[in-house]
């Protein structure tokens, strides 16, 4: 149908009754095919067996030979299907033979059957076994059926005739030994037991009897010459009197230490973390204990808890002994010392052993029951200190006061042979100038500092410096490293605090610093706190 001429569903039913009324005039309609194989590209008319309705000539591209060729009818084909029995030009499909390699692969083996289909289950090759024949035994679904008789069990033997009873030489000797040898060896083992008899008897008339009422037990009055004068016992006795326990009760709570008399007017030497939970809670009761059992009420006549000291002043005390103090400085690593104090509330308790180190920088942290927050220069002695002992004497083989029982080191619950003091040389100005005050004035060089523990530095590093203080006037700044201060080797902060505390508040000190690899010698002046 041209596209240019108006459509008329009319003209494409080929039931219409009346095709002339639904014609236009002067057009010409065509039906039918494109073209065939007898007139490829022609004019194709439609033709009316009654000559009424006109037709419309239809012009088409004309359609090469191989295309007719391939997409047009066969000869002597007018319709869409061929008839029966018709031939066709075109050659017959010829296959060609398979390949041998795909042929072997998925051709059927020999001897096959034409089924489309091979087993799955048989194997390719294999002789194939018979099946085994059906087992009523093993088949839950094989109808009831006769079968062979059981197999029969063979019967046992009947028993055999007793033998005759063993005897002893069969049983123990296996007839190996005659009648009249076993006669002899039974003979022998008599006389033996006879023997043995016979003397037991004697021995036992002739033996001294275990018990005795006619000895008495005697004891001499005089003591050991050696125990009286040992060097402990002789100490014992000269400090024993000036030693107290401090004892502070509240109402959810106790504590318990030790202390010792420094002046007749009443004044006790002992540490702060004994003595603070009586500070910080006025309703607690803190009284000392003689050695002779008298109670009497205490005050705190001052307490530093950045050095862990604290003295205590009781009134009204007669003939108070006063313990004599030493010199800490000339203490030697091996000499013998005596350790005072109350350990677990057992009060007028002694123990003894050595200096066994000198200089130990030992820290002590705030807790529950104490504000002391101090690094102290500590004696270490493997006298037992234990709790209750903090606050009692160290004291010498000359009777003398050389430093206070402050910590011991008990992992487990008790000494290990690692106990603490606090050296009399730094504890003498402290007390002094809290009976004189009440508090302590301490040095300071403006820094705050942490370990360092590396294969460059070992020391105290510098976490910051503040500004104005003695470390920055003296040039120190962030992450230097100070090895060495006041003629003291630093390996650790907690050294550095105990050097800094021990130097003087406005004498300049030395000191060496660590800085980019390279090893620089300063001054600084420490200040008060």
């Amino acid at each position: 149908m041209d596209s240019r001429e108006p459509q008329d569903p009319a003209a494409h039913n080929p039931g219409s009754q009346n095709p002339a009324a639904n014609s236009e005039p002067g057009v010409e309609w065509s039906a039918g095919h494109a073209g065939s194989a007898g007139s490829p590209g022609g004019d194709v008319r439609s033709s009316d067996p009654g000559g009424d309705v006109p037709t419309r000539a239809v012009r088409h591209a004309p359609v090469s030979p191989a295309t007719a060729q391939v997409f047009g009818r066969p000869t002597g084909v007018a319709g869409s299907f061929a008839p029966g029995g018709g031939t066709s030009e075109r050659p017959a499909p010829m296959l060609a033979a398979p390949d041998p390699v795909l042929a072997e692969a998925f051709g059927r083996p020999e001897g096959s059957d034409e089924a489309l289909q091979r087993d799955p289950l048989a194997a390719y090759g294999a002789d194939e076994q018979p099946e085994p024949p059906a087992d009523p035994w093993r088949d839950p679904d094989s109808p009831a059926a006769l079968a062979g008789p059981a197999v029969s069990e063979p019967a046992a033997p009947p028993p055999s005739a007793p033998g005759p009873k063993l005897g002893i030489r069969e049983v123990l000797l296996g007839r190996r030994i005659a009648w009249h040898a076993l006669a002899t060896l039974a003979v022998i083992a008599l006389l033996i037991g006879v023997v043995g008899g016979l003397m037991g008897r004697f021995t036992a008339e002739v033996a001294a009897p275990l018990n005795s009422d006619t000895v008495k037990l005697s004891t001499d009055g005089g003591g050991s010459g050696a125990t009286q004068g040992s060097p402990v016992e002789r100490v014992a006795n000269a400090v024993e009197k000036s030693v107290v326990s401090v004892d502070v009760r509240l109402a959810n709570g106790s504590a318990t230490g030790s202390g010792f008399v420094i002046n007749r007017d009443g004044y006790i030497l002992t540490n702060n973390h004994v003595v603070s939970l009586a500070a910080s809670d006025r309703t607690a009761k803190l009284e000392v204990v003689f050695s002779d059992r008298n109670r009497v009420p205490a005050r705190i006549a001052g307490r530093d808890p950045r050095t862990d000291i604290a003295v205590l002043k009781v009134d009204n005390v007669d003939n108070l002994t006063v313990a004599q103090l030493g010199n800490s400085t000339d203490l030697r690593i091996g000499q013998d010392v005596v350790a005072f104090g109350s350990p677990l509330g057992l009060d007028r308790t002694v123990t003894s052993g050595i200096v066994s180190a000198l200089h130990r920088a030992v820290p002590l942290r705030p807790d529950a029951e104490s504000d002391t927050d101090a690094v102290i220069d500590a004696i270490q002695t493997d006298a037992a200190i234990n709790p209750g002992n903090s606050g009692g004497p160290l004291v010498d083989s000359d009777a003398k006061v050389v430093g206070i029982n402050t910590a011991g080191l008990v992992p487990g619950g008790g000494s290990i042979g690692l106990g603490f003091a606090i050296p009399i040389d730094e504890a003498v100005p402290i007390a002094q100038a809290l009976i004189r005050d009440g508090k302590v004035n301490h040095p300071q060089i403006g820094i705050n500092a942490s370990d360092v523990r590396n294969d460059r530095v070992l020391g105290a590093q510098v976490r910051n410096v503040v500004a104005g203080g003695p470390a920055a006037d003296a040039g120190l700044r962030e992450n230097d490293v100070i090895v060495d201060f006041n003629g003291r080797t630093i390996e650790s902060a907690d050294e550095l605090t105990v050097a800094v505390r021990t130097a003087k508040i406005g004498e300049p000190v030395k000191f060496t610093y660590w800085r980019d690899g390279r090893t620089f010698e300063g001054t600084m002046t420490p200040a008060s706190d």
